[in-house]
């Protein structure tokens, strides 16, 4: 079983829910474990797979929190890193009518100093860079494209989530477009959801997103698309693969939970060579993965909501 290298943030979520979406009139907050990176070292750990988070969380009582929810999930944490700084914090409000207020105070997270010595254990394993707040600065930044070059000398498997958060970006869209593709360049597998892969390609269509996102270099797209599934596109194929049918009560952690099924199917192959020769195992391996993302919309919380082994067996 290969492990799978998580990189980016976790961070707290205080979710004021049915309030209103004016964060100023929101009275009551619910603490949660966030940061997508850190879902997805979840959601591999939960399914019995290896997931490694590395990131940087603040020497305080949150900090502790978060290390606390991914070590009781499995996750291996020995590579965190502490700093004096706060760790981020997201203020979230959200309306019944699905209206929302947003704000980001960003601290430890962007903090993470890349390791040298980290190279040695990386060789044939799997690199999952899904951060929505690595490509905004800080030595999290640097560290990033350092982990994309060690991916790519140490013959690792590259997924790539660009994580697109539009409170984060409101008006520097050309910015994330712009860093964002190198990683598209180099990455095997990119996942995107339809507004990601219509924003990078500058394509409504999203097959012929796909094509677009080809050319830069990827060479396998996974688009999710809800209710619908997930488009699969990869060695010149393309294919809708459908997801089961559920009554969702909250979508958060949905897409890291698909991803983090389907690198913990990838870890289970002897090696990589066969999601790139064989459609008809990709298309599995997408099924199964959108099973993990359905189960997830159907609990409130995104670390609690992740399925375990046997409930994808079911």
């Amino acid at each position: 079983m290969k492990k799978v290298f998580c990189i980016g943030e976790a961070l707290i979520d205080f979710v004021a829910e049915k309030q209103g979406s004016d964060l100023s009139k929101a009275v009551q907050f619910t603490k949660k474990a966030g940061g997508a990176p850190a879902n997805v070292a979840c959601a591999i750990s939960k399914l019995g797979g290896k997931g490694i988070f590395i990131g940087c969380v603040g020497n305080d009582p949150f900090g502790k929190f978060l290390l606390d929810v991914l070590k009781h999930e499995g996750v291996d944490i020995s590579l965190v890193q502490l700093s004096k700084t706060f760790t981020t914090l997201a203020f979230v409000s959200l309306a019944e009518d699905g209206e929302r207020d947003f704000v980001f105070s960003r601290g430890a997270d962007k903090e993470l100093e890349y390791d040298h010595d980290l190279r040695k254990t990386l060789k044939g394993n799997i690199l999952h860079l899904g951060a929505a707040t690595a490509l905004l600065g800080g030595s999290l930044e640097k560290a990033y494209g350092k982990y994309l070059f060690d991916g790519l000398t140490k013959e690792m498997f590259i997924s790539f989530d660009p994580n697109y958060r539009e409170d984060l970006w409101k008006d520097e869209q050309e910015v994330f477009i712009k860093k964002c593709m190198p990683f598209i360049e180099k990455s095997h597998l990119c996942k995107f959801s339809k507004e990601e892969a219509q924003l990078l390609s500058g394509k409504s269509d999203i097959h012929e997103a796909c094509d677009v996102l080809h050319e830069v270099g990827t060479r396998i797209i996974t688009v999710t698309l809800g209710g619908e599934g997930t488009l699969l596109s990869a060695q010149g194929m393309k294919k809708i693969i459908p997801s089961i049918e559920v009554r969702p009560v909250d979508t958060t952690g949905a897409g890291d939970a698909f991803i983090g099924c389907l690198l913990n199917q990838i870890s289970n192959l002897g090696n990589f060579d066969p999601v790139f020769e064989d459609f008809a195992l990709l298309e599995k391996m997408v099924a199964k993965a959108n099973k993990a993302g359905a189960i997830t919309t159907t609990n409130f919380g995104a670390i609690v909501a992740l399925p375990t082994k046997d409930q994808l067996e079911v």
